[in-house]
C-alpha cells in the first residue's frame, strides 16, 4: 500500500465476522484490479482483508456474537465500537462506506452516517424473506445501493426505492481455486489416507457455535467411529477459534487434522468423502466442492425460542433454500443430537445412491449463484466504482 497515491480514493469496509472477512478480501482485490491499484482502504476486518492490505481499526472477533442470548453481555462494547467507527469513518471521509454483512452492526454504523455525503453501501442483503420484511423498508430509508447475493432478493428492497444489485454468490469463486494436484496429493499434504473414509468437521467461526456444536460433533464421531472404524476427520477452522477447536479434539477417537487458512479449507474439502457443518456459508461451500453434507445447529434455548416465533422459512441452508427442498439434512435444536447424527453421516460416507443425489443436485445451485460472465467479486466492484462515480 506504500506506493499507492495519498490522493487515491479511499474506501471504507466493514466487515464483522469471518464470513465478511473473506468477502471483503475478495471485493478489495477486485477493486485493486478495477482501478489499476489507485485504490485505498481503511476500516475493520479481519486475516483476510489484512492481507489485502487493509490495518482493521479493531480486532473483528469483538463483533462475532451470535444469538439473541448471547449477544447481551456483549451489548456496551458493540456500542461503543460503533460510536467509534462513526466518528472515524466521518474523520476520513472515504468515497464510500461498504458494509458487509454483519447487519447488527454494520446498518447500524450506516444509520448512524445517514443524511451526509459519503454513500451507503451494503453487501449481504438482510434476510428479509426469512424474517422481518420491514427491515427492507427501513434500511432502505438510509442506504444509497444494496448487492445482494441471491436473485430473488432485490424486488425485496427496490420496492422501497433502494437500487439494489444481484452481483451473485462469491463462494462460486472457490470453483478452481486450487491448481489440480489430484485428491491423493491434497491427502497427502494433510496427512491424510485416501484411501479410508475422510469426515471433514466444520463446528462453526464462532467461539459461541464451537461451545455449542463441538461437544456434539465430538461425539457423533465416536458414535460413527464404532461402524466406520478407519475413520479420519478434518477440521478446517479459522485462527479466532483455533484454540477452541484443537481443545476440542485432544482426546478424539479417531485420527483428526486441524488446518487453518483458505488453501487448507479447500484441500479438506476435495479430500472429505461427506461433511458435518454447523449453518451457514460453508453450507454453499461445500456444495460448491461437491461434498455431501449435513446441517447442524443449536443456540441457546430463549434465542431457539423467539426464533420460532420469528423465522417464516422451511429450511436454514442455502443450498435447501434455493432448491427449495431438504438437498442437504438439516439438524437443529433438538434433533442435532449426536445420535441423529453418526446415522446421517454414515448414511452418507456408505450410501452411493444418496451421495449421488445430493452431488447432483449441487450443480443446479451452482447455477442459481451467478449472475451473468463476471465473477461476484468483480461485479460488486463495479457497483460500487458506479455508485461513486455518480456522487463525484
Amino acid at each position: 500500500m506504500n506506493n499507492i497515491s495519498k490522493k487515491a480514493p479511499l474506501i471504507y469496509l466493514i466487515a464483522g465476522e469471518p464470513s465478511g472477512d473473506q468477502l471483503g478480501a475478495r471485493l478489495m482485490s477486485a477493486l485493486k484490479q478495477e482501478t489499476d491499484g489507485n485504490i485505498r482502504f481503511a476500516g475493520i476486518g479481519g486475516e483476510r482483508m489484512t492481507e489485502e492490505g487493509l490495518d482493521s481499526l479493531f480486532p473483528i472477533h469483538e463483533l462475532a456474537v451470535m444469538g439473541l442470548a448471547e449477544v447481551l453481555p456483549h451489548i456496551p462494547n458493540i456500542l461503543r465500537r460503533i460510536k467509534q467507527t462513526k466518528e472515524n469513518v466521518e474523520l476520513l471521509q472515504p468515497v464510500a462506506l461498504v458494509t458487509i454483512d454483519s447487519p447488527g452492526f454494520s446498518l447500524k454504523v450506516s444509520k448512524a452516517l445517514k443524511g451526509g455525503t459519503i454513500p451507503l453501501i451494503h453487501y449481504v442483503a438482510p434476510s428479509v424473506w426469512a424474517w422481518k420484511k420491514k427491515r427492507a423498508k427501513k434500511v432502505s430509508k438510509y442506504l444509497n445501493h444494496l448487492l445482494t447475493l441471491l436473485p430473488f432478493e432485490p424486488p425485496y428492497f427496490e420496492k422501497h426505492g433502494l437500487s439494489s444489485t444481484f452481483v451473485g454468490h462469491p463462494v462460486i469463486e472457490a470453483e478452481g481455486y486450487l491448481e489440480d494436484k489430484g485428491r491423493d496429493q491434497f491427502c497427502a499434504d494433510l496427512g491424510l489416507s485416501p484411501d479410508a473414509p475422510i469426515l471433514a468437521v466444520l463446528p462453526g467461526s464462532r467461539r459461541g457455535e464451537v461451545a455449542k456444536l463441538g461437544p456434539v460433533f465430538k461425539e457423533a464421531v465416536r458414535l460413527l467411529s464404532q461402524s466406520v472404524p478407519d475413520l479420519q476427520c478434518i477440521i478446517p477452522t479459522v485462527s479466532n477459534v483455533s484454540d477452541a477447536v484443537h481443545n476440542l479434539t485432544r482426546d478424539w477417537p479417531v485420527p483428526v487434522k486441524v488446518v487453518t487458512g483458505v488453501d487448507g479449507k479447500h484441500k479438506a474439502f476435495r479430500c472429505a468423502h461427506a461433511a458435518l457443518a454447523a449453518s451457514g456459508t460453508v453450507a454453499l461451500e461445500l456444495a460448491v466442492d461437491r461434498v455431501p453434507t449435513v446441517i447442524a445447529y443449536k443456540v441457546a434455548p430463549v434465542t431457539a425460542f423467539i426464533a420460532g416465533l420469528l423465522i417464516r422459512i422451511k429450511f436454514a441452508s442455502l443450498p435447501n433454500i434455493l432448491l427449495d427442498k431438504e438437498l442437504q439434512p438439516e439438524r437443529i435444536q433438538q434433533s442435532c443430537t449426536a445420535e441423529i447424527l453418526a446415522e446421517d453421516i454414515k448414511s452418507l460416507l456408505l450410501n452411493e445412491t444418496i451421495r449421488a443425489d445430493q452431488i447432483s443436485s449441487y450443480d443446479k445451485v451452482i447455477e442459481l449463484l451467478k449472475s451473468g460472465d463476471d465473477m461476484p467479486s468483480t461485479k460488486a466492484a463495479k457497483a460500487i466504482l458506479a455508485v461513486i462515480a455518480q456522487k463525484l
